[in-house]
């Protein structure tokens, strides 16, 4: 049994961030039940990892039978997320006054990038877009290139559904004292923002130069915490940033310390990256594991996808798991007594509508005539 065992979630199908949290919290243990759309593709044909360990109900939000299918679901639920732009549910007849009148205990979450309120509210957008307004993707880059994109880790991921979670575990805390639910708004431009306090930090203490990228010492610039190509093609990672970490660095590769004693010198940090760029040169990726690993250099091989879950320390954690035939990452964070875990894999669309409402109240006979009506498949 996962910590969130009995708290029961409704997820209105989206994207991305959203049914990320969604998944998240099954892992947890929660009950979570996926709203799809009829005529959804089947999520066993995508691969799509976010559909793992919930169960799937199909409803046409779009006509008042389906309507009111989901507001009786949501007087038995502790969660309900919402992925969709501002207004959406309102529109539907869904939105957070309905439904917190049905159930004045419901955690409203709703996912946006950006935000609620604010003129680019209703406005299209993604990942790249939302980091593009926090000053996130201008700082990450090399000194002579445009900013890199680091995949939609930063918005989606961490800046969206990570925050999300946060958001719907505090309000269910508070809940336990007042017994009322609330709306949560979780922006992905808030939670890439908050991602960077300690840039803004950094740049308050005069130690952050904000107009150029791939010239600060956590960017790329310093010659101690970079990635270096290795003699077969591949690269390693170096994150010495404590002296005593860089002088074991330079003691192991056996460089002189009095070369590279100025370690925070800027001005220096060109030349001793191009040194730094022949050494690993030198080597391939495995012969400078053999050097560094396990110490406390701070090194790591940069591993594929592919390489990831294979690598000594993933398998002795079991980092990853293998579901449907499908390697993925395994629940986290982990708990002492009541672990997470994946109960299942994707379910196709409309799997478990039957079962679910048969568990929330609707009699066999509401069921077959939903179905008949074409409400719910």
């Amino acid at each position: 049994m996962g910590a969130l065992a009995g708290i029961t979630v409704i997820e209105l199908a989206g994207i991305g961030p959203a049914p990320m949290a969604g998944m998240l919290l099954a892992d947890m243990g929660a009950e979570v039940i996926r709203v799809e759309r009829a005529g959804a593709a089947d999520p066993r044909t995508l691969s799509d990892l976010s559909f793992r360990g919930k169960k799937s109900v199909v409803v046409d939000l779009k006509c008042n039978a389906g309507k009111a299918v989901l507001l009786r679901m949501v007087e038995h639920a502790d969660v309900l997320i919402d992925p969709f732009r501002p207004g959406v549910t309102e529109k539907l007849g869904v939105g957070p006054e309905e439904c917190l009148e049905l159930n004045p205990g419901l955690v409203y979450g709703r996912m946006t990038g950006w935000g609620q309120q604010g003129p680019l509210a209703k406005v299209a957008g993604h990942d790249i877009n939302y980091i593009a307004l926090t000053g996130a993707l201008h700082a990450i880059g090399t000194a002579d290139g445009k900013p890199v994109v680091p995949l939609n880790l930063v918005g989606d991921m961490g800046g969206g559904g990570m925050l999300l979670v946060q958001g719907i575990l505090a309000a269910l805390l508070e809940r336990q004292r007042s017994g009322a639910g609330q709306v949560i708004d979780a922006a992905m431009v808030d939670g890439t923002a908050q991602s960077m306090w300690m840039i803004h930090g950094f740049y308050a203490a005069g130690g952050w130069d904000v107009e150029r990228r791939g010239v600060n010492f956590l960017d790329g610039g310093a010659h101690f915490y970079d990635t270096y190509e290795t003699a077969d093609g591949k690269y390693v990672a170096i994150g010495s940033i404590e002296p005593q970490f860089h002088a074991l660095l330079l003691e192991l590769c056996e460089l002189d310390q009095e070369e590279f004693a100025a370690q925070m010198d800027q001005q220096q940090w060109p030349v001793m990256k191009q040194k730094f760029r022949e050494l690993f040169k030198g080597k391939t990726r495995d012969q400078w594991c053999a050097l560094l690993e396990g110490t406390d250099v701070c090194f790591a091989p940069v591993l594929s996808l592919e390489e990831a879950p294979r690598y000594g320390h993933n398998v002795a954690r079991q980092t990853y798991i293998e579901v449907d035939d499908i390697v993925q990452p395994a629940p986290a964070p982990r708990f002492s007594r009541t672990p997470s875990s994946v109960r299942h894999g994707a379910h196709g669309p409309g799997e478990d509508t039957d079962e679910v409402l048969a568990t929330m109240g609707f009699s066999a006979e509401e069921i077959g005539a939903l179905q008949g009506d074409g409400v719910i498949n």
